[in-house]
């Protein structure tokens, strides 16, 4: 079957970023943006880890969003979780763009986004959806690219699983009405990304920040930079 849709991971992909740095730069600007409310940095950046968690062990029952504030919300308190969400949702609009210091740029991913669209295949950004929109939204735009390069991307609002759970791949397809045979994931994390394939989609790894916590042999997989991401999607698009 032809493809005619590929799906893209969006931080160290789209958006090259050592995951490290980005997540210390993360929880420096949001604590500080926090504090004077009464968070203690380590117990609120506790508490993003383990809401994190919940929605990573997510079932489908809820979105992410509610899996994460109901998390939040156990150790806060629902009062508190309610007065101040609001303040988060402010962190995201007005502070989070001093995080895109410790990301990078590479304008590469545009001509690829470009270049799909020139043939007129769909595209889809499958960023694990742990974030709001709004921090999506500012994300794609540190990579040069915007909402309107997409026709669907995936935030905790409109999310009910999170990757490596094969169900969050069967999701975007049931919401955009594609058969994965249709399709391929293009990701730098071997094992959050490539297990798109077990649905039985095609895959390819970006390698310029990989992620492989499994030391799985990447042989198995298309792979290669953004040069070599070109090329193939060249001989899928044909």
């Amino acid at each position: 079957m032809k493809i005619t849709t590929i799906l893209f991971d969006l931080d160290g992909t789209l958006l090259p970023m050592d995951q490290e740095i980005f997540v210390k730069a993360y929880f420096g600007g949001i604590s500080k943006r926090l504090a004077p409310l009464g968070y203690e940095p380590q117990k609120l950046i506790s508490t993003i880890w383990e809401g994190t968690a919940a929605m990573v062990k997510n079932d489908g029952s809820v979105t992410n969003e509610i899996a994460f504030w109901k998390q939040f919300a156990g150790l806060y308190g629902e009062e508190k979780a309610r007065r101040d969400y609001p303040v988060f949702e402010c962190y995201y609009q007005e502070n989070f763009d001093d995080v895109a210091r410790v990301c990078g740029h590479d304008p590469r991913a545009r001509e690829v986004v470009d270049f799909l669209k020139e043939k007129g295949l769909r595209r889809v950004l499958a960023t694990n959806p742990i974030f709001p929109s709004v921090a999506t939204e500012k994300r794609m735009a540190w990579a040069g690219l915007s909402p309107l390069d997409f026709e669907y991307f995936t935030t905790y609002e409109n999310s009910h699983y999170c990757k490596p759970n094969p169900s969050y791949y069967r999701e975007i397809l049931e919401k955009i009405g594609c058969d994965p045979a249709e399709c391929a994931m293009v990701g730098n994390d071997v094992g959050e990304d490539m297990i798109a394939r077990e649905i039985g989609m095609q895959v390819f790894l970006l390698t310029d920040c990989i992620i492989n916590k499994g030391n799985d042999n990447v042989e198995q997989y298309p792979h290669g930079g953004f040069d070599d991401l070109l090329d193939w999607l060249k001989k899928v698009a044909d």
